[in-house]
């Protein structure tokens, strides 16, 4: 057997005019073992572990560098040579299975696919089944994609990469998207995968906490290149580069409610690096040599590497924990009172209910959460606040007066004073709108502001969410995730509301940009007096911003109460079950 289950040395990626995408990154994974390869968006994670598979994207090419997968070398090998050893020396789990599956090919054929022609071909696919515990039945093997849930749809893919039991599995973000309980499950099960078959895992993700649950190595990238490596307890307890400590900073923990402090500045993209390190412009502890030569990953003792010419004076990791919410009077003065709701979804003749029963209030400068599995009824209830849904029974109340149940129906007062951020920056704004046009509207109509006080109103909001001026000019397309989300924040300010629906605004954002947005939040209740209801199914979020929490389980509200004492001792059972499944920063 091989010494290493991959062995990557000196790899480069870059674009076809030759600008480095990734450069100078090697690194071992063993048989048997996880290494999680974590980083920003545009790190170059992703781009890196597509090469492990001979893959480039198109305008990119592998430049430089070997990559052997137990013992075979496969960078340099034409795409139909590297073909044959896909799926049977390294395998990939995508990041979204519903589009990486095949949506007109039944579940059982795709994973059949994988194989050559074989009289035991159906043995082997019953055998993949078994394995993530999915059902080997004809019927559900003649499933479409469509007709599995989430879970079920990713342990298909996993069943895909492991039926030909390779000897690396390259994992990219597969819980993205999924619900705590579900992604536990799933990490449990390709970790105990892993450990009865041997195999070796690429762990991709920018969410560190999931990365603690699984890998025993970590791998952090900034802007191509590896900046830390070392074992995963020891990089997440004692990070050496101030990246890593900056990334861990802003991660939060349900076990450990603490106030979150983001990376100042922004990721640098290709063909912005500065000379020298490029992480000195967002670096506390940057010198003058910083700026002037590009440091080595250099060995720091045992089997730790770290890329920082000042990675001595990395402060020890010192978390400022949060105070606890102050006891809330048991009838405060409501700012927003939601009454016995019942929403429903109707289809051909059905009715669906969302959630039942369900009465809460928020206080002004309040932030409660509404946490729960996929399905719980949290979003629904969401749009019932912000009449955008109908509800089947109950009432929703603003300084006691009830709300027409559609926001057509309600004055335009009460539409100004309860704004909603939706969960995909991506599709909130409109594509053909500057940023401009999008966050003056809501001042012009809500308002009744002028062109010209609302051009004035749009420069301050942008100051207030912490964006440069100049993005007033620009579309959507030209944001990042982050940068679109806080336009969002900045449109709905817009309005001058008492109440922001927060629908999983940080879903799909990397942790440092999470923690941006989240400290925005916290900032504008302090000084605006801005009441929150946060839904979310991250209970480390939570743990983070709110005062008070409703649990949902199928739409019924099971547990509430102030957030740091329900985390702490839970006594719904469908709670302890959530809190049990929240990834934390704690190493298994």
């Amino acid at each position: 057997m091989n010494e290493h289950a991959l062995a990557v040395d000196d790899l480069r990626i870059e674009l076809v005019s030759g600008e480095p995408v990734v450069e100078d990154v090697s690194f071992r994974v063993g048989h048997g073992e996880v290494l999680g390869l974590v980083g920003e968006s545009g790190s170059g994670k992703t781009t890196t572990a597509l090469a492990l598979l001979g893959y480039a994207r198109p305008g990119v090419r592998i430049a430089n560098g070997t990559i052997d997968v137990a013992g075979t070398r496969i960078s340099g090998l034409s795409e139909a040579q590297v073909r044959r050893y896909r799926g049977r020396l390294i395998s990939y789990v995508p990041q979204d299975p519903a589009a990486a599956l095949n949506p007109s090919v039944r579940v059982g054929d795709q994973v059949g696919n994988m194989l050559e022609r074989s009289s035991e071909k159906e043995a082997h696919v019953d055998d993949a089944f078994e394995l993530v515990q999915l059902p080997t039945a004809r019927d559900f093997r003649r499933r479409f994609p469509h007709q599995l849930s989430g879970g079920q749809q990713q342990r298909v893919a996993i069943a895909a990469a492991l039926v030909c039991k390779p000897a690396v599995v390259l994992m990219d973000e597969p819980t993205t998207g999924l619900d705590v309980v579900t992604q536990a499950n799933l990490l449990a099960q390709v970790r105990r995968l892993q450990r009865e078959l041997g195999f070796a895992i690429v762990y991709v993700s920018h969410d560190l906490a999931v990365v603690a649950s699984i890998a025993d190595r970590i791998v952090v990238m900034y802007a191509g290149r590896v900046v830390e490596d070392g074992p995963a307890a020891r990089v997440l307890s004692e990070p050496q580069h101030p990246y890593s400590l900056g990334l861990i900073a802003s991660v939060p923990d349900p076990r450990e409610p603490r106030v979150l402090r983001s990376i100042p500045g922004v990721a640098v993209g290709v063909g912005e690096r500065p000379p020298g390190c490029p992480f000195a412009p967002r670096c506390p502890q940057r010198i003058a040599a910083c700026e002037e030569s590009d440091p080595r990953l250099e060995r720091t003792g045992g089997d730790r590497l770290v890329r920082c010419l000042e990675w001595r004076r990395t402060p020890t990791l010192a978390p400022e924990w949060r105070a606890p919410s102050g006891a809330l009077p048991s009838r405060p003065a409501s700012l927003l009172a939601v009454e016995e709701l019942r929403a429903e979804h109707r289809g051909r003749g059905d009715a669906v209910v969302a959630c039942s029963g369900v009465s809460f209030a928020i206080a002004q400068g309040e932030c409660v959460a509404l946490v729960g599995e996929s399905g719980s009824g949290k979003t629904t209830i969401a749009r019932c606040v912000a009449g955008l849904h109908a509800p089947a029974r109950g009432r929703v109340l603003l300084d006691g007066a009830a709300l027409a149940p559609l926001a057509a129906g309600r004055t335009p007062d009460a539409r100004r004073r309860i704004q909603i951020v939706f969960q995909n920056p991506y599709d909130s704004l409109n594509p053909r709108h500057r940023v401009a046009q999008s966050i003056a509207r809501p001042a012009q109509a809500l308002r009744g502001y002028s062109r010209k006080a609302a051009e004035h109103a749009v420069a301050d909001l942008l100051e207030r969410v912490r964006l440069p001026a100049r993005l007033a000019t620009r579309f959507p397309g030209e944001l990042s995730g982050g940068e679109r989300q806080r336009v969002a924040v900045a449109r709905a300010l817009a309005a001058d509301p008492d109440l922001i629906v927060c629908d999983e605004i940080t879903s799909a954002l990397d942790v440092s940009v999470q923690a941006a947005v989240l400290e925005l939040l916290a900032d504008l209740r302090a000084e605006l007096g801005l009441a929150l209801l946060l839904i979310t199914h991250d209970l480390g979020v939570v743990s983070s911003v709110a005062d008070r929490v409703l649990v949902l389980d199928q739409g019924v509200v099971c547990e509430q109460g102030a957030v740091r004492s329900l985390l702490a001792s839970p006594e719904h059972a469908y709670t302890q079950r959530l809190v049990a499944a929240a990834p934390t920063l704690s190493v298994r």
